[in-house]
């Protein structure tokens, strides 16, 4: 049971039109009678209805702000408390000046995602769905907002607990037969045990397949653009990015340092990295910046690598090639300036001699689509329906997955060694723990208050 009443800003702090303070708790309408006054107190107020009025404040008796009053009592909100929101004008002071009469009267300071952990606490949402607001929040691209709205409606919570579902049930069976063999219950058998453990791996296989994509779509996916000097990375980068991020002149070397910049592919939300060129180089500063290149190279999940199309592959291209297969990168060749070469025949003949390359030309704006789809198909290779398939986005639920698989591998070795039930009903409760950790049914509070000490304040 939760005692105390939190208020927080649940918009950002500067200015701005409106500025929402949110309270939630057992005193949340007695709080707000001690500050509010309008046509009818907080506490007579009807549920879920707004009114207009003013803050009053209690020391001077002058009015603060003409605000719009949000009551809603529980069960029936975000928090299942009684939560009110106010709805001021923007600006830092007369936020600052609002909360302080509420704590004043009786709320304390919100921590940071304090609200949703409350949610969570209350039973509204489980811990994975309570991740999934954070990741809303941070959403790069319309298409990672989707999946993050499909888990916080409860795809990934639904997929587990019919797993959990299973699991119990096959364990309550073995618990049942091992503690009470008088009874005429239903025998569990390890053929039976094995064949389901079987069919939840399976499952547990696909949802953790799923898991390179969709830490893709979370985080973003690293591309970066490596190549000997003047080749034109830095004016695919610009052309990418459609803005003049890297500076692009005739001059060799002019980018020495790795620039970044987001992208959006077809919803797939890629951090761009132009490099400095990779050549060897007797200038110091140039040194560092294709030391970092390198560097770049190695961290990527995708390489573009860049040549001239007038001279082909160079000793140097061959260099950075090797060096992006040495890392066993994925990467594209591309071949830019392909609008400069004189004989109109040889495009096409260098396209049959290397029919992965692709041969574009920045200045003419030509290969650009074609290499967005290649990294869009790179991203999307192992996903058959991203529209309706359960992604796992999450690092921590990754783990677990793994470790619960584990566990039922045990399992189904044991049954097919025809090893005693007791000992295959340990490894079932460890992988049903497993999963629990993911939803919160077995989390601990420190990992509890770890995810939500990630999400901001008013959250």
């Amino acid at each position: 049971m939760i005692n105390d009443t939190i208020a927080g800003i649940s918009t950002a702090v500067g200015n701005s039109g409106i500025t929402v303070i949110r309270l939630s708790g057992p005193q949340a309408f007695q709080i707000a009678d001690g500050i509010f006054k309008g046509k009818t107190t907080v506490s007579e107020q009807k549920t879920h209805t707004i009114q207009y009025g003013k803050i009053i404040s209690p020391h001077t008796g002058e009015a603060v702000d003409e605000v719009l009053l949000t009551k809603m009592e529980s069960p029936r909100t975000y928090t299942r408390e009684d939560v009110v929101e106010i709805n001021s004008h923007g600006g830092y002071t007369i936020a600052r000046t609002l909360l302080n009469l509420l704590y004043e009267n009786g709320a304390r300071p919100a921590e940071p995602g304090e609200f949703t952990k409350r949610a969570f606490l209350n039973g509204r949402i489980d811990l994975s769905q309570a991740e999934a607001v954070m990741d809303i929040i941070q959403a790069r691209t319309q298409r990672v907002s989707k999946v993050a709205v499909k888990q916080l409606e409860g795809s990934v919570s639904k997929k587990l607990e019919d797993i959990r579902e299973r699991l119990i049930e096959l364990l309550a069976g073995i618990e049942v037969n091992l503690d009470y063999p008088e009874y005429d219950a239903e025998e569990v058998t390890l053929a039976q045990a094995g064949k389901t453990t079987k069919e939840i791996i399976g499952i547990l296989d696909e949802l953790i397949s799923s898991f390179s994509f969709g830490k893709l779509l979370r985080e973003g996916m690293e591309v970066v653009i490596a190549g000997r000097p003047n080749v034109g990375k830095s004016s695919l980068m610009n052309r990418l990015t459609r803005k003049n991020r890297s500076i692009v002149t005739d001059i060799p070397g002019t980018t020495r340092d790795v620039i970044e910049e987001y992208i959006n592919i077809k919803g797939i939300p890629v951090k761009l990295v132009d490099t400095a060129g990779v050549r060897e180089t007797a200038d110091i500063v140039e040194q560092q910046g294709v030391e970092r290149s390198v560097k770049a190279i190695s961290e990527a999940d995708f390489a573009i690598v860049m040549a001239d199309a007038q001279e082909l592959l160079t000793e140097e291209d061959e260099a950075i090639l090797k060096k992006v297969q040495e890392e066993g990168k994925p990467y594209v060749l591309c071949f830019n300036k392909a609008d400069l070469i004189k004989d109109e025949k040889k495009p096409e003949r260098l396209k049959e001699q290397m029919p992965d390359a692709i041969f574009m030309s920045i200045a003419e704006d030509t290969g650009i689509d074609v290499l967005e789809e290649r990294i869009f198909r790179f991203a999307t290779e192992n996903i058959h329906d991203m529209d309706n398939q359960v992604l796992i986005t999450n690092t921590r639920h990754e783990n677990h997955l793994k470790k619960s698989k584990s566990y039922l591998e045990a399992v189904y070795e044991a049954c097919r060694a025809g090893m005693t039930l007791d000992m295959v009903a340990l490894d079932l409760k460890a992988a049903l723990e497993e999963l629990g950790k993911i939803t919160g049914h077995h989390a601990d509070e420190d990992i509890i208050n770890a995810i939500f000490s990630r999400f901001c304040l008013g959250k």
